[in-house]
């Protein structure tokens, strides 16, 4: 194992009873890079988090995380590591300042008072340190939770759906934090359900399928498989359903149905279909058209296609 790896994992298995979780992880994430574990509800993912964080024993396989062997020395790996799990760690009866005070405390941190004023600072709470976390917004706890987890400047940061149920300018304010810290050096692996989110943030994605990473790659080569998104938007309803059998003949892709904008998409490996064949396409079969274009698929159509491909070969 190399150390140009700060997440490294070769065969995790893990059971629970009759459930096999995890059916032999192998993973690879270089220091300094996001990966973006993704993957269905059931695929393993909380698992795979629990074990590299050393919550959970595997029952076979090996993992160095940080430079430490997860197995022999799970203190040493647990000294290197921040967790941020779904739901906030942070008490609500603490302000946010006395909240990373005593998070620096419990971490031995040096001059905790300084250290929670930097975080305060970094996550835009500074003008709320002083209230009890009770009084946060979802987005504010969130941001909180998120800086009690780099009290200790981990090497690795374990984030589990860090947004869930954020607005879009609490999720941005994650976000940007997350970007500077990759900047700084750390190493943060990601579990999320947002596919604009693995779009925005990972280096590199790693998709799970029962129990095992299935694909791997970055976002643009996950999108390079699957081709192109076609999406036709008609003038009358009556027609989505001829205008969904052009796009069967043309891309071999079940296609999908928003029935409130009057449009049907699909997606394309076919690389050789341009918007003036498929206007003509339509155009012959009769089809009132109102918009047609050709777009780079995004995650959520490689998410669907390559899951639905592992659900048909299991």
């Amino acid at each position: 194992m190399t150390s140009t790896y700060a997440v490294l994992s070769e065969g995790l298995e893990k059971r629970f009873g009759e459930v096999h979780a995890l059916r032999g992880l192998d993973l690879a994430v270089p220091q300094g890079t996001v990966c973006g574990l993704l993957g269905p509800n059931g695929a393993g993912k909380t698992t795979a988090l629990r074990l590299l964080t050393t919550l959970l024993r595997p029952d076979a396989g090996s993992a160095r995380i940080a430079g430490h062997d997860l197995l022999r020395d799970p203190a040493a790996v647990r000294r290197r590591i921040g967790v941020t799990g779904q739901y906030a760690s942070v008490d609500g009866e603490l302000t946010g300042r006395q909240n990373l005070q005593l998070f620096a405390r419990l971490h031995r941190v040096r001059g905790p008072a300084e250290r929670a004023g930097e975080l305060l600072d970094r996550f835009g709470l500074t003008e709320a340190a002083d209230r009890p976390a009770s009084t946060y917004s979802g987005g504010m706890r969130r941001r909180l939770d998120l800086a009690a987890s780099l009290v200790r400047r981990p090497d690795v940061l374990f984030l589990d759906e860090p947004t869930t149920g954020l607005d879009p300018a609490s999720r941005n304010r994650i976000w940007d934090a997350v970007r500077e810290l990759t900047a700084d050096g750390t190493t943060v692996l990601l579990t999320t359900q947002y596919l604009e989110e693995a779009d925005q943030l990972a280096d590199d994605i790693a998709l799970m399928g029962q129990g095992r990473v299935a694909h791997t790659g970055s976002p643009a080569q996950f999108k390079a498989v699957i081709g192109a998104r076609v999406e036709v938007v008609v003038t009358d309803p009556d027609f989505l359903v001829k205008t969904a059998a052009v796009l069967d003949q043309l891309t071999g892709a079940e296609p999908s149905f928003d029935h409130e904008r009057r449009a049907v998409g699909a997606v394309t490996r076919d690389g050789t279909l341009t918007l003036p064949r498929l206007v003509r396409e339509l155009d012959a079969a009769g089809v009132p058209l109102l918009d047609a274009s050709i777009e780079p698929p995004t995650l959520d159509d490689v998410f669907l296609r390559l899951t639905q491909e592992e659900e048909r070969a299991a």
